[in-house]
């Protein structure tokens, strides 16, 4: 690695949105740290981004963990800090959303559902935090935690599942909490929240959602995975520096009345 580098860790990396923002992170100089329960997956989009890198220029790195259980992000933060020494940027992407109306969420789904939008993010801001502050010894300037929540935390008109909107909703509060209390320390925290955005998940999606979702962006078609990645640049650079604690909406401007 190269120590010049800025070291940011992203995860739920190896496809979709994960892997848009890992390649605009690199592409801005990040080595980047792409975690994703899926192992061949993340080996395999490793090997393909690396192949496009020369030596010299930012790697990626994967590393796999099921970051919705506090022990594995505990293991994968102390990987972090024994191979890297410390952080500047951590992107909590990793996500889901299982498709059931209110009275049809068993609660091991609903569990489910906020471990993996909402816990996986908690348990990761709390390890990843000393290190950010670590790493301000050797890289000075301000750190960045960069949720990825979504406009379904807010938008009522197109059909969302409940657990799914209070996990976005709980990571949103989340940020504004920890802008709040590290803002004094350098560390710069926000959430971007996008409207339908292409991703696997429109396989899972019954047509008819889908095809209302659509027709409800104004320009009738999803947000790309790339436009959301340029965000998370723009905020991990240093022009994002004097945004913390903001809810970024990405929606085309569905929303305006």
């Amino acid at each position: 690695m190269n120590q010049s580098h800025k070291i940011a860790l992203v995860t739920g990396a190896a496809r979709g949105i994960g892997l848009a923002i890992a390649n605009a992170l690199l592409r801005d100089g990040h080595d980047v740290i792409g975690v994703d329960i899926d192992a061949k997956g993340i080996v395999n989009t490793a090997r393909r981004v690396n192949a496009n890198q020369a030596p010299h220029l930012p790697q990626f790195v994967p590393m796999v963990a099921d970051i919705a259980e506090a022990a594995a992000v505990t293991q994968l933060f102390a990987a972090v800090a024994a191979q890297f020494g410390g952080l500047d940027v951590l992107v909590n992407n990793a996500g889901t959303c299982f498709m059931n109306d209110f009275v049809d969420i068993s609660p091991d789904e609903f569990h489910k559902q906020m471990a993996i939008n909402f816990d996986s993010a908690f348990y990761c801001c709390q390890q990843a935090i000393p290190l950010l502050l670590k790493r301000q010894t050797s890289a000075p300037g301000i750190k960045k935690i960069i949720n990825i929540s979504s406009n379904g935390a807010y938008n009522f008109e197109v059909f969302d599942p409940a657990h799914y909107r209070a996990s976005k909703a709980a990571l949103d509060t989340l940020t504004k909490h920890l802008a709040r209390r590290y803002a004094r320390e350098g560390i710069a925290i926000n959430s971007i929240a996008p409207a339908m955005t292409r991703t696997d998940l429109f396989d899972v999606v019954p047509p008819d959602v889908l095809e209302r979702a659509l027709s409800a962006m104004p320009r009738g078609k999803p947000i790309e995975p790339a436009e959301i990645a340029n965000w998370v640049a723009f905020l991990a650079s240093p022009v994002g520096d004097c945004s913390s604690g903001n809810v970024i909406i990405l929606n085309q401007g569905r929303d305006v009345r």
